[in-house]
């Protein structure tokens, strides 16, 4: 009995002997299942740092995506002007229209929009005299938008280089009220002049608008500016405007002018201004004044920027006294703004003035204000009230005082010219002084009360 006894226990020492090992090595397995898994774990987290770092990595670059994809569609819009402007010129030859032997004077630009009845009246004036002198006036239409009988006005004439501005990008006005069509405007006038001075490497260019005839001497008369704006620094544009041009105001169309006042309405200007210009070109177009009544504040654009003095620093622009554009535009941006009073009066030169033969040199500015002030010298004061029907009773020129701009307002609605100021200028003026003929011959001196002081005349002279 004993003998079976102690068999058993050595059996059962036997059994549990593989299963003290099978649980030893279920423990090892279990220990290194588990460091496993620890590493896994950290391997999980090194993972979702990463993962986290690309996302914000990612998100930071989303930004520039955009940018980026918005940069390759103006490109792209670029690319296919770029295509259409070459396809033009190769068509109509643009390198024969200037010519080999001299050098263009100046691009002639026609900014048009969506008025093709009123473009080609305007083109037909200007070929009336440009023909002769093509290729020192390469004549271009620029044109805002895709109006499609504005387009297909301008290309059906071979005398003439089209380009088109398609701006897609939406506008966002500064003020409420304010008109979107000023504001790409603005837009048009900045692109078109980038192309001709920049991309087409003009050294000048010539501006008008889509409702403007032109004069018999208006090429001559440009022609003799560009020396006076080659040669005299202090001259900011010339300009074939006057703003009191109308017929009871002027009378000799040999007479010009500067001005502190920007004309436009038919100007010129070269690359170096435009140099300056450009990388801080305004947003907008000239409002129309009863919006600014209403708004009861000061609007500036581009043409009324131009006029403030900041951009003007001292320099002046030289004007006509007859001009030599007209503008019969009565329906557009404006609205028809002053054109019965203003515009449509005006006296367009018929006259072919010799401008080569013209001496100009006085219009130089060590020159001019010598000359102006003599003029002033040969003026009869007139003082006190009824300053009209004293004029009436005067012979020759005579000068009038006036002491701020109320004073001129007054003076100046009697006799019927301009009564507006820009950036304390009024139109046409000149250290103050606004000149306009009356009663055919006799000129009209307007001046400021600091103006004699500017020009070296003494009270009483």
């Amino acid at each position: 009995m004993r003998k079976l006894s102690f068999d058993y226990r050595y059996l059962l020492l036997v059994a549990v002997l593989p299963f003290i090992y099978l649980q030893m090595r279920l423990f090892a397995t279990q220990s290194q299942y588990a460091d496993r898994l620890a590493d896994a774990i950290e391997a999980e987290t090194q993972c979702t740092r990463q993962t986290r770092l690309l996302i914000d990595q990612i998100s930071m670059q989303q930004g520039r995506i955009l940018s980026l994809e918005e940069e390759m569609k103006r490109q792209e819009q670029e690319c296919r002007q770029l295509r259409a402007l070459v396809q033009d010129l190769q068509g109509k030859g643009l390198a024969k229209l200037m010519g080999d032997v001299q050098a263009p004077v100046a691009a002639v630009v026609v900014m048009a929009c969506n008025r093709a009845d009123y473009l080609d009246k305007t083109i037909k004036s200007i070929l009336k005299y440009q023909s002769p002198v093509a290729s020192r006036y390469p004549l271009f239409i620029s044109q805002d938008g895709s109006d499609p009988h504005v387009k297909s006005k301008a290309l059906s004439y071979d005398q003439l280089t089209y380009m088109q501005h398609l701006d897609y990008e939406p506008v966002h006005t500064d003020r409420p009220g304010e008109l979107i069509a000023y504001y790409k405007i603005a837009r048009h006038y900045k692109w078109a002049l980038d192309q001709l001075f920049y991309k087409h490497n003009f050294s000048r260019v010539i501006i008008l608008e889509d409702d403007m005839e032109i004069a018999p001497d208006f090429f001559d008369y440009f022609e003799a500016g560009a020396k006076l704006l080659d040669r005299d620094k202090s001259i900011m544009a010339i300009s074939s405007w006057n703003d009191n041009g109308q017929r009871q105001f002027v009378h000799d169309p040999y007479v010009l002018y500067r001005s502190d006042f920007f004309p436009g309405l038919g100007w010129m200007l070269s690359r170096s201004t435009w140099d300056e210009l450009s990388p801080k070109w305004p947003k907008a177009y000239p409002l129309i004044i009863i919006l600014s009544f209403f708004l009861n504040q000061t609007i500036t654009y581009w043409d009324d920027w131009l006029r403030l003095k900041e951009n003007r620093r001292g320099r002046q622009f030289i004007r006509p006294e007859v001009c030599r554009t007209y503008n019969f535009g009565e329906h557009g941006s404006s609205m028809g703004q002053f054109f019965k009073q203003y515009l449509e009066p005006i006296r367009l030169n018929d006259v072919q003035v010799d401008w080569k033969s013209m001496d100009l040199s006085y219009l130089e500015e060590d020159k001019y204000a010598e000359y102006f002030a003599g003029l002033l010298k040969n003026s009869t004061p007139v003082h006190g009230t009824d300053a009209v029907l004293k004029t009436n009773n005067i012979d020759g020129d005579i000068r009038i005082l006036y002491r701020d701009q109320s004073g001129f307002e007054h003076i100046a609605s009697q006799f019927g010219v301009f009564e507006e100021w820009k950036d304390g200028v009024p139109r046409t003026a000149y250290k103050g002084v606004v000149v306009f003929r009356y009663q055919t011959q006799k000129r009209v001196f307007l001046v400021g009360s600091d103006s004699l002081q500017q020009l070296g005349i003494r009270e009483g002279k």
